[in-house]
C-alpha cells in the first residue's frame, strides 16, 4: 500500500478476556477503541452542530450512502471535497452501504442477482443500487471506512432463507472488492451475516477473511432479535474474526448493548437510537432509561444523570428540560440528544480505561447491575449455543 492508506492501522493495546482496548489509525486521525460512533444519516447528526459533536468527543461519525445518493447526490458531495469537505468534519467518517435501507423498503423494491431496483418513497423515482453502484457512491463520498453492500435478512427468518441471503451477500462481496476504486485511501469492511444460525455465521466469518480487508463488521443483529440472542450471536462470531483487525457491531446503541459487545470482543458501535429516543423524550441514566415528560420530574432540579459531564447535565435540570419538552421546544430534543450520545461515548471511553487498567470485569458487572435490577442478574449472560453447529439457531 502507498500514500495515505499507510495510516490505516489497528493496534491492540490491552486485552481483558475478550474485551480489547485499541487505537485505530485512519487518514483523518486516530480513534481510541472501543468507540461509539454517532450516526449522521444525511451528513449531519440530527439536531446537533459540528461544535456540539466535537464537545461530545465524537471522534468518528457515520453517513449513509442510500440517503446521500438520493439527496443531495454523491457528485455534489465529491465536488465539495467529499464528506469531510462537505461537512467540514476533519475527523474520521464511516459510510454504510445503503443495503439495509434498500431492503427495508419492502414493496418499494425488486431484487435480482446484481442488486436492487427501488422507488424513492418520497418522489416515486426509480433507482438502481447494487454492489457496483454502492462502491461508486461511497468512493465519491470519500469516507475513511466504507461498508460492503450486503443482503440483511429480517428476523425471524428460516434457515433456508438465511442461507440464500448469505450466498447473495458473499457473491456481492466479491463484486464490492472488484469495483472499489480507492483502495489506497478508503478501507472496505466486509459484513458477516448468517442470521441466528451458527453454522452460517461460521461460513460467513471464514469467507470474509479471504479478502484484503482492514476490518470486519457483524451485521443482522438489529432487526428484531432479543438482546440475549444478539449477545449469543456476537459471542459466537467475534472470536472467529482476526484479532489484529477492528470488529464493528452494526446498529446497536444502548449502554447494555455496548457493555455486552465490548465484553465479547467488539471495538466499534453505531446506532440512531440515542437521538431517535431523545426526540421522543427518553434519556439514558446509569440506572436505566427514563422519560422526561413524566410527572416525577416536574420539580426535579437535578441533572439528567448524576456525574454526567454533558452540556445538558452541567447546565440544566430535569424540571427545566421537562418544561421545554412539553412546550415542544427543539432545544429539549437537542439537549436530550447531546446527553444520550455522551452517555454512550463515555461508556465506551470508561470501558477502554477499565481494560487498560485490568479492571474491565468489575466495571462491567457494576455498570450492568446498576442498569438492571438485581432480580434480572441471571439474564445477564447470553444463552448457550447448541453443541453442534448444524443443530439450528441459537437456543
Amino acid at each position: 500500500m502507498t500514500g495515505h492508506f499507510q495510516q490505516f492501522e489497528f493496534k491492540r493495546l490491552a486485552n481483558q478476556g475478550e474485551a480489547r482496548a485499541g487505537l485505530l489509525h485512519t487518514p483523518h486521525g486516530s480513534v481510541e477503541t472501543p468507540v461509539f460512533m454517532p450516526v449522521g444519516t444525511h451528513s449531519a447528526v440530527r439536531g446537533l452542530t459540528r461544535a456540539q459533536l466535537l464537545a461530545l468527543e465524537a471522534n468518528i461519525i457515520l453517513g449513509n450512502a442510500y440517503h446521500l445518493f438520493l439527496r443531495p447526490g454523491p457528485a455534489l458531495v465529491a465536488r465539495a471535497g467529499g464528506l469531510h469537505g462537505w461537512m467540514n468534519w476533519q475527523r474520521p467518517i464511516l459510510t454504510d452501504s445503503g443495503g439495509f435501507q434498500v431492503f427495508s423498503l419492502a414493496s418499494w423494491r425488486k431484487m435480482d442477482a446484481d442488486g436492487v431496483t427501488f422507488k424513492d418513497p418520497i418522489t416515486g423515482s426509480q433507482y438502481r443500487l447494487g454492489p457496483k453502484e454502492s462502491m461508486a457512491i461511497q468512493n465519491q463520498l470519500g469516507a475513511d471506512i466504507m461498508m460492503a453492500f450486503d443482503d440483511c435478512p429480517p428476523y425471524p427468518v428460516t434457515q433456508e432463507q438465511a442461507k440464500t441471503s448469505l450466498e447473495t451477500t458473499q457473491r456481492w462481496l466479491d463484486q464490492c472488492f472488484t469495483h472499489h476504486q480507492r483502495p489506497h485511501d478508503q478501507a472496505l469492511f466486509p459484513i458477516v451475516q448468517g442470521s441466528v444460525f451458527p453454522h452460517l455465521r461460521d461460513q460467513a466469518a471464514a469467507h470474509v477473511q479471504q479478502y484484503p480487508a482492514h476490518g470486519y463488521a457483524i451485521g443482522g443483529v438489529s432487526v428484531g432479535e432479543p438482546p440475549d440472542l444478539v449477545e449469543a450471536i456476537v459471542r459466537h462470531t467475534a472470536p472467529q474474526l482476526p484479532a489484529d483487525k477492528p470488529r464493528y457491531l452494526m446498529g446497536v446503541g444502548t449502554p447494555e448493548d455496548l457493555l455486552r459487545g465490548i465484553r465479547n470482543g467488539i471495538d466499534m458501535f453505531d446506532c440512531v437510537m440515542p437521538t431517535r429516543i431523545a426526540r421522543h423524550g427518553s434519556f439514558f441514566t446509569r440506572t436505566g432509561r427514563k422519560i422526561i415528560k413524566n410527572l416525577e420530574f416536574s420539580e426535579d432540579f437535578g441533572p439528567l444523570d448524576e456525574g454526567c459531564d454533558c452540556e445538558a447535565c452541567q447546565h440544566h435540570s430535569r424540571a427545566y428540560l421537562r418544561h421545554l419538552y412539553r412546550m415542544n421546544e427543539q432545544t429539549a430534543k437537542t439537549l436530550l440528544s447531546i446527553h444520550n450520545l455522551r452517555v454512550l461515548i463515555r461508556v465506551a471511553q470508561q470501558a477502554r480505561q477499565a481494560i487498560l487498567k485490568g479492571q474491565f470485569e468489575d466495571f462491567y458487572q457494576q455498570t450492568l447491575l446498576a442498569l438492571k435490577p438485581p432480580v434480572a442478574r441471571p439474564s445477564v449472560l447470553a444463552p448457550a449455543l447448541p453443541s453442534s453447529a448444524e443443530a439450528g439457531p441459537y437456543s
